[in-house]
């Protein structure tokens, strides 16, 4: 019993925070969603792109269900799953990312929570794990990416949230005011010396 609904939480927690990735694309140009945003090249696209293909590996090579998606081997793994080429057009990787959705959900469903896996780019002792350790793995990479998302996404152009229901016309002067109210109490914790 708590093995379902420990199984059904992080299910549904995965099926919420994917959602809330694709949502940091919405009404994006083009550039906005492909260009880098950080010194080491971050953009929004290739966060969709990366988390897609890291749930491919691991609810399917890691279950010997291998994705039904083209993926490289995982030792020839080379940062360019992070970012979006030209001929790689936003459809294609939002569908590779749903596509994947079902690949994965099909193997959560499949299995119980203690189906045995092996992560072959996990040390010893380590790569001997379960569809738990593995639902948790995910969940927690795609918090990670849609929370770097989210940061991203602000910068371009304000707009935050977890999901579009919730989405709040943006008040520039509250946050303005809301901005100098932190920034004056980090001057007071650690004053600047001249």
């Amino acid at each position: 019993m708590i093995d379902e609904f420990a199984k059904d939480n992080l299910h549904g927690r995965l099926r919420r925070d994917r959602q809330a990735l694709l949502w940091k694309l919405d009404g994006l140009s083009e550039y906005d969603a492909r260009r880098p945003l950080t010194a080491t090249g971050t953009n929004l696209l290739g966060l969709v792109k990366h988390v897609a293909t890291v749930e491919a590996r691991y609810f399917g090579e890691v279950f010997d269900r291998p994705s039904p998606e083209p993926l490289s081997p995982w030792q020839d793994s080379d940062g360019s799953d992070q970012w979006a080429t030209e001929d790689e057009t936003r459809d294609r990787i939002i569908g590779f990312y749903r596509r994947t959705w079902e690949h994965s959900d099909a193997t959560i469903n499949g299995l119980p929570l203690d189906a045995p896996g092996h992560v072959p780019w996990w040390p010893e002792p380590y790569s001997k794990t379960n569809l738990f350790a593995v639902m948790t793995h995910v969940l927690s990479e795609t918090v990670r990416h849609a929370g770097h998302a989210d940061i991203l996404r602000e910068g371009l152009d304000g707009r935050t949230g977890l999901r579009a229901e919730h989405a709040q016309p943006i008040d520039e002067d509250a946050r303005a005011a809301h901005r100098a109210k932190i920034e004056q109490a980090a001057r007071s914790a650690a004053p600047i010396k001249a």
